[in-house]
């Protein structure tokens, strides 16, 4: 149950899961189907490469109190092809959200459209003669915002990305344990 000031008041709470998995296909299936067979609700995931050939990582957003989350961080690391696990949720961290927005504009009401998204920062990234997309990056409840402001003009279509998340400060995370491939001893000839 949500409260007003916030997390909900039955200890469950949004939990940022950070992971790093090896570049393969059918991993992301693979920790999709992990929350799908315990009845856990994926919030957001966003997944790409990461600056480690080979190694991707993923963002996972969920509802969860702490021993649900405790739960989840031990069986993702129970999957073969995920090399580490963070819940970065109470660590210090920088979180971001992307929108592309196709919002009604014509030349009656653009100039307002554009005042708005300045005060967002928000950037028009197309025009069209009665249409414009905007791109926003932030906070969920700076994109909510701006939707909000928008929708009395008339929102055609909008996607959005799932949460990214970093940790603050100068120390990256070392993917762990270090991936090394098995080594099969040749044969010796008779």
């Amino acid at each position: 149950m949500w409260n007003q000031n916030g997390p909900p008041s039955d200890g469950m709470e949004k939990h940022t899961f950070v992971l790093y998995v090896e570049d393969k296909p059918g991993v992301l299936n693979r920790v999709a189907s992990l929350f799908r067979r315990r009845a856990f609700n994926i919030e957001s995931i966003a997944a790409g490469h990461t600056d480690l050939p080979g190694v991707s990582r993923m963002t996972i957003v969920m509802d969860a109190d702490d021993t649900i989350a405790h739960i989840v961080e031990a069986n993702l690391y129970k999957l073969v092809n995920v090399l580490r696990v963070e819940d970065v949720t109470h660590t210090p961290s920088v979180a971001r959200d992307l929108a592309l927005i196709k919002v009604q504009a014509d030349s009656k009401t653009r100039t307002e459209v554009l005042q708005i998204c300045d005060v967002f920062r928000a950037r028009v990234v197309d025009v069209a003669t009665e249409a414009l997309i905007v791109e926003i990056t932030g906070q969920e409840d700076k994109i909510e915002g701006l939707l909000d402001v928008l929708q009395p003009f008339g929102i055609i279509e909008m996607v959005r990305t799932g949460r990214v998340c970093m940790t603050r400060g100068s120390e990256a995370p070392t993917v762990h344990p270090d991936f090394v491939p098995a080594r099969v001893p040749e044969e010796t000839a008779a």
